[in-house]
């Protein structure tokens, strides 16, 4: 399955109105990534990033001609520097997103983008409504809280069975 990391810009906060802002970015192998370089540097705007693959690639293949290599050489070393390009515009994606103060919020693990997104929304809205005290994610399967206050019944917690232990656990130091 696929790893998402999710990225927010920090000048926005990662609050519910700045959600369609956030970037989802998938983590492996990019295939237009490997096949088409410049392009697809140029479609998500990692100019740095074309740069320095520009002036890479170009000394490379310079410096292989200088030395006398053959056109199937420098080809093959081509064809590597396109795998590593595939293999790593993930890691040029995030670089980018960072050097523009974009803060990584989560990682999500999913088949596809949309389930990405959908378990992340769900689990961080889950965590903002906490944040906010709202009355829905409250649990209301436990016990109201306590409160030491003398003479009301309710602020002592309910007392320990008779045992002291509850369940198939043995009692500390008995036999077995």
């Amino acid at each position: 399955m696929p790893v998402y990391t999710v990225h927010a810009p920090v000048a926005t906060g990662a609050d519910l109105a700045a959600t369609d802002k956030f970037v989802f970015v998938r983590d492996g192998f990019h295939f237009w990534a490997a096949a088409l370089s410049m392009i697809w540097l140029i479609w998500n705007r990692l100019w740095l990033a074309l740069i320095g693959w520009v002036v890479l690639t170009v000394a490379i293949d310079v410096g292989m001609t200088v030395l006398g290599a053959t056109r199937g050489a420098i080809l093959f070393v081509d064809l590597l520097l396109a795998i590593l390009m595939g293999f790593e515009a993930a890691s040029l994606q995030r670089w980018t997103l960072s050097r523009r103060n974009w803060r990584q919020l989560d990682i999500v693990v999913a088949d596809d983008a949309e389930s990405a997104e959908r378990r992340f929304f769900d689990r961080w809205t889950a965590k903002q409504r906490g944040l906010t005290n709202d009355q829905w994610a409250v649990d209301r399967g436990g016990p109201p809280p306590t409160r030491n206050i003398p003479g009301q019944p309710f602020s002592k917690p309910p007392p320990l069975p008779q045992g002291g232990i509850i369940g198939l656990f043995p009692e500390p130091g008995g036999s077995r």
